[in-house]
Parts: C-alpha cells; sequence; structure tokens
C-alpha cells in the first residue's frame, strides 16, 4: 500500500449500492477490498480488482472467520480506514411475494440474520484492531423497511435491518474508544437493476421527491461518512430516501 492511501473493505460489491461504492472510494484513490459470495468478475473495470477480491459466504460463520485471518494477511499489518457491510438477502417466495412472519421458514430467519445482523459484527469485531490503526470508520447499511411495514421488504429482512440498526448504535459505544466511529444508511427505493417497474410504481406515491434514488447518491453518503468532513459523525442513521420516512 503507498503511503499515505486509505483502504476500504466492502461487503455486497458485485452489484447495485456495492459497485457504486467500490466506483466512488476508487475514483477517491483509496484501496478497495470488495467481499462476496461470488468469484471475483472478469468483465470487472477496476483496477486491482481482482487481487483484491476475497470469496467469502456470509452465510457461514467459518467463512467468515477464514475470511477475516485472509483479510488481516493482505493488510499487512498496515492501519484499515473503513468497513462498509453493504450485503444483504431478501428471500421470496417462490411467485416472488414477500415472506411475511408466518410464512418465513425459521431457516430462512436463521439465514438472513446470519447474513444481515451477524456478519456484520463478525467482521467488525475480527478487523477492529486494524481498524484502530487507521481511526477508520464502520459503515452498516440498514434500511427503510427496519423502521416500517414495507411492500416487498420480507419480515426477516425488516426485523434483521431494524436489529442492525440498534447494533450500530451500541457500536458506535463499543468501538468508540479505540478512535472508529460506527454509523449506518438506511436507504429508501433505489434503482438497481433488479427493481421491477411495478415495485417502482407502488413506490413513487410515498417519496415526497416523486424519484427513485441512485445507487452513486448511496455511495457518495457512504463516502462522506468515511471522510474526515464526518469526523464527529457517530451513531448516527442517515435516511437516504427521498423523504420516504416522513
Amino acid at each position: 500500500m503507498s503511503e499515505g492511501r486509505k483502504t476500504l473493505v466492502l461487503t455486497g460489491a458485485s452489484r447495485g449500492i456495492g459497485h457504486a461504492t467500490v466506483k466512488r472510494f476508487s475514483e477517491e484513490g483509496w484501496r478497495v477490498i470488495t467481499c462476496s459470495r461470488q468469484a471475483f468478475p472478469k468483465n470487472c473495470p477496476w483496477p486491482a480488482g481482482e487481487e483484491d477480491h476475497l470469496q467469502i459466504d456470509l452465510s457461514d460463520p467459518a467463512s467468515i472467520e477464514n475470511g477475516i485471518l485472509e483479510l488481516l494477511k493482505r493488510l499487512k499489518n498496515e492501519p484499515l480506514h473503513a468497513l462498509v457491510n453493504n450485503a444483504g438477502i431478501s428471500p421470496k417466495l417462490d411467485k416472488g411475494e414477500r415472506m411475511d412472519s408466518m410464512a418465513t421458514p425459521i431457516s430462512v430467519w436463521n439465514e438472513v440474520f446470519q447474513v444481515n445482523f451477524f456478519a456484520p459484527i463478525m467482521l467488525a469485531r475480527g478487523l477492529a484492531d486494524a481498524l484502530g490503526r487507521g481511526k477508520g470508520t464502520i459503515v452498516n447499511v440498514t434500511s427503510i423497511a427496519g423502521s416500517r411495514v414495507h411492500s416487498f421488504a420480507g419480515t426477516a429482512y425488516a426485523t434483521s435491518k431494524a436489529a442492525l440498526s440498534a447494533l450500530t448504535r451500541e457500536m458506535a459505544n463499543d468501538f468508540g474508544h479505540l478512535g472508529v466511529r460506527v454509523n449506518a444508511i438506511a436507504p429508501g427505493e433505489i434503482k438497481t437493476d433488479i427493481l421491477s417497474p411495478e415495485a417502482e410504481e407502488i413506490a413513487l406515491p410515498g417519496i415526497p421527491m416523486q424519484r427513485l434514488g441512485t445507487t452513486k447518491e448511496v455511495a457518495d453518503s457512504i463516502y462522506f461518512l468515511c471522510s474526515d468532513r464526518a469526523s464527529y459523525v457517530n451513531g448516527a442513521e442517515l435516511h437516504i430516501n427521498g423523504g420516504q420516512h416522513v
């Protein structure tokens, strides 16, 4: 790592918000170490992408523990400046309907909470010393679904994001003595390839700005929280939803 260059570890980097975040931080000269279930895509245009990608299954605690060891090995005792816990899953029923609290199998609850809730704290604890050396920051990606019943986000997803929001506050208190700030962003309806036209039509009437957000707008907010401009922001949850939460 070149002197003065900052390093980000990002989960869920393969598409949508994660992909836009890789682009935003790379443009600012950061080294970005990406983590996802998939192997590195050969068509990814980011510099040093393949050598800075780890294949980690966040639904498997053993895979996370092995991934942490590999991350520390790649950091070579250098400081880590940011961890962004972006990865998340929201399973649907066979025909694409949301899984409510009656229809969600316990096995699905366990998997969703492992990926959306336990993986972030496992990674944060495993990387705490490196983050402390970098006086870094952690950004947890929650959701508007964590604070209200959502039209197509399932109950397990919603409650895992609500739990992650509460965890963010606890982490802000617990990691603060290391000089590590912990915040969250709560996106609303963001225009990505997986958002259907029907979902957009349902969402728009409830958004005061009458448009969907972009992945770039979310990535810009993540970058702000990881920058020196947010040096005294700790324990906050930033709503990125065009006013949909009001």
